[in-house]
């Protein structure tokens, strides 16, 4: 009977099947114990001379890292043992031989490693990383679906900016001009018209020339927009889910967070409600520690990191400059000079990980920034469309999926949060 790692539990004293990858091996005279993955977890498999036929233990010479393998044998109890059991080994057979497999133990530089992701992902960490990956994707959908919010997927192909023209991939769409998404927003705009609270969740693209450690060409992000929201309800909103998501993983993915050596003492620290501030006292807070920050301009790595080391959980900072911000942020009624934006920056140094506001509702304002914007106002009637037809107040945020992966796990550079990434000068494998 053929069963995976993880349910060995269920099956001590049993003969069972495994199949799966040889992770290492190594032989002790009469005795010879293999280290089997098959994705689910590692078992160790131990061969005796005389329990064991005398063809397995011819096959097991032949066999090197990544053999995939197929071993028979009983389930046992060994607390010595990954996971607690093993398998007192019957018969080995190579499914697949593995020659030279070219990942050793030894260290490997960012190039090399990147250049054979496809086979850098078996590795441990990477596994454990890829396992948390997942777990942060199902909790986000748990807990949109479990609100009530509607998943209204937006297309990739978009005839028009929604984050500003420097960054657009464009390419041809049969005889016209398309550009891959840079964000679903506008579009969740319309969609919370119909059905209140909406999210969709899926690839974006930014054509950014940037080579840092928190960048990404082609990432994932979440982008939830709820009607009749402003931007109070969506900070609410955007740090309830945030310890959602963090406070699941910690207990579902333990394991794999000390597979990752990860120190989570400061992610248990993030519980409801988070600071706050003004953009304005967080300028302030720059300028003590950079003088050379100019009030009025967008935050920095080095900025946010300077607010973020001043608390334990993370902070919004809200009301950035309007002059900074998309057209489709609603400016402050007291101060229009202020945007009712707000970005969240996670602490330890990973910087913004949301960045959402109130969005504007007049019609002829919006007609205004986007001619301001130097955009087409003919390429967004139909998100004009949206005022003139029972105009509502509405808000929302976009959560950058690899940035928060790399921050609950711990992991300095995006490019390890995703199975392939996409980087600049980088599009393979």
């Amino acid at each position: 009977m053929r069963v995976y790692i993880s349910d060995l539990k269920d099956h001590v004293g049993k003969t069972v099947e495994l199949k799966g990858w040889v992770y290492n091996h190594r032989s002790s005279g009469k005795i010879k114990f293999l280290l089997l993955r098959d994705g689910t977890g590692i078992a160790q498999c131990v061969y005796f001379r005389g329990e064991c036929s005398e063809e397995s233990f011819e096959v097991f010479e032949k066999l090197s890292q990544e053999t995939s393998v197929k071993v028979t044998g009983v389930v046992r109890e060994e607390k010595r043992s990954p996971g607690g059991f093993e398998i007192s080994a019957r018969e080995l057979e190579i499914i697949g031989g593995s020659v030279d497999y070219p990942i050793s133990p030894k260290d490997h530089g960012p190039d090399f490693l990147m250049n054979n992701r496809h086979l850098w992902i078996r590795s441990k960490k990477q596994h454990a990383l890829l396992r948390v990956r997942a777990e942060i994707v199902a909790a986000i959908r748990d807990f949109f679906d479990g609100r009530g919010f509607t998943l209204t997927d937006a297309p990739i192909f978009t005839p028009s900016a929604c984050e500003g023209t420097s960054t657009l991939f464009e390419t041809k769409y049969f005889d016209e001009k398309a550009y891959l998404s840079q964000s679903g927003q506008l579009y969740m705009e319309a969609t919370a018209a119909a059905f209140g609270k909406v999210y969709c969740f899926g690839p974006t693209f930014r054509a950014e020339k940037s080579k840092t450690r928190r960048h990404l060409i082609e990432f994932w992000m979440v982008e939830p927009e709820v009607a009749f929201n402003d931007l109070y309800d969506n900070m609410e909103l955007a740090e309830q889910f945030v310890e959602y998501v963090i406070q699941r993983t910690l207990k579902n993915k333990a394991e794999e967070l000390k597979t990752l050596e990860r120190d989570t003492t400061q992610l248990q620290k993030v519980i409801a409600p988070f600071p706050r501030l003004h953009y304005k006292e967080a300028a302030q807070m720059i300028l003590k520690e950079n003088p050379a920050f100019q009030v009025g301009g967008d935050f920095g790595a080095p900025d946010e990191a300077i607010i973020s080391a001043k608390f334990e959980k993370p902070v919004f900072v809200h009301h950035f400059p309007s002059a900074i911000k998309a057209f489709y942020f609603k400016e402050d009624p007291t101060e229009p000079e202020y945007s009712m934006s707000c970005d969240l920056l996670a602490p330890e140094g990973y910087g913004e990980v949301i960045g959402g506001g109130e969005r504007e509702i007049s019609h002829d304002t919006l007609v205004r920034k986007i001619g301001e914007h130097n955009l087409n106002v003919k390429d967004f009637e139909w998100y004009l469309d949206v005022r003139k037809y029972g105009t509502f107040p509405h808000a929302g945020f976009g959560l950058g999926l690899e940035r928060t992966v790399a921050w609950i796990s711990g992991i300095q550079h995006v490019r390890e949060t995703i199975p392939f990434p996409r980087l600049y000068g980088r599009n393979y494998p």
